[in-house]
């Protein structure tokens, strides 16, 4: 009887710990869709749109794309994805038949992230309610609406690698470098891209203005005059938690949704750690 109450006893602590840890992986993973700027790209511009089921509209000099469904419907979202599937979206630019995605979805970035992070973001987005919604179809010009042209562009501007620690860089450093760079990634909006839609690695997060919609993205180097070189780390943290420019303005635009949705869901420790790494960025002038 004493082996049975203990075997029992046993058991519930195990299923409580596991409770925990599943519990504790979902917070993370919703922290980490929100750093990641999933909602805002993966959910149609109007009113009552449900989050992450897809449909929104990305205008480009190539054509208008339409973000996907990624709540865990079987048919018409990723509820039939594996882990493996999950995670060579983001490091390799391929959806689980092995089809090149465009660089729209950001996977120039997302390659950085780590496979914890991408795991604890699948956990996530599976645990939400499905929702049966199938995006439009891309509407693209007829010289790249084959995935083989995507491919090619992978070829010549794809680069696949995890984030590195720099070892000669602080702890605070490396993790805005990983926001930044990957995880959050700026420099695919603030950063000139080339005629091919590449981003140009010498002028990172210059900022710029060729943008379809003329929206113009500014320069986050710190560059005195064009940048925001005159903002201390305290004035960036305080801008991306509720949106507020040092001299008391509001941003808008597409920035302010950035903010409600993602860096104000950050942690104030992880906001200053973007802002270390701003902070450290040669100081570009503002010019595509």
């Amino acid at each position: 009887m004493r082996s049975c109450l203990v075997a029992i006893a046993t058991a519930v602590l195990l299923a409580g710990g596991n409770a925990l840890a599943q519990d504790t992986v979902l917070s993370r993973g919703e922290y980490l869709v929100h750093a990641g700027g999933c909602i805002d790209c993966h959910t149609e511009d109007r009113d009552g749109a449900i989050p992450l089921s897809g449909g929104r509209s990305l205008e480009s000099p190539f054509g208008t794309f339409y973000s996907p469904n990624i709540t865990p419907d079987v048919a018409t979202g990723i509820g039939a994805w594996s882990e493996e599937d999950f995670v060579r979206a983001f490091w390799e630019g391929v959806d689980p038949e092995g089809d090149h995605y465009y660089p729209a979805f950001p996977y120039t970035s997302y390659t950085g992230v780590t496979r914890a992070d991408l795991l604890a973001i699948k956990t996530y987005l599976f645990s939400l309610e499905p929702v049966a919604k199938t995006a439009p179809l891309h509407d693209l010009a007829w010289y790249v609406t084959s995935r083989i042209a995507a491919g090619a562009w992978k070829l010549v501007y794809f680069k696949p690698a995890r984030f590195v620690a720099a070892g000669d860089q602080s702890e605070r450093w490396n993790r805005g470098a990983y926001l930044v760079r990957h995880l959050g990634h700026c420099g695919e909006c603030h950063t000139p891209r080339g005629i091919l839609g590449a981003t140009d690695e010498d002028r990172e997060l210059a900022g710029n203005s060729n943008t379809p919609d003329g929206e113009v993205i500014p320069n986050i180097t710190p560059h005195r005059d064009d940048g925001i070189g005159k903002w201390s780390a305290d004035d960036i943290e305080y801008f991306l938690d509720t949106g507020m420019l040092p001299d008391g303005d509001y941003v808008g635009s597409t920035m302010s949704m950035v903010i409600d949705n993602s860096t104000s869901r950050l942690t104030r420790e992880d906001r200053l750690a973007i802002a270390t790494y701003l902070k450290s960025l040669p100081a570009q002038p503002t010019g595509d």
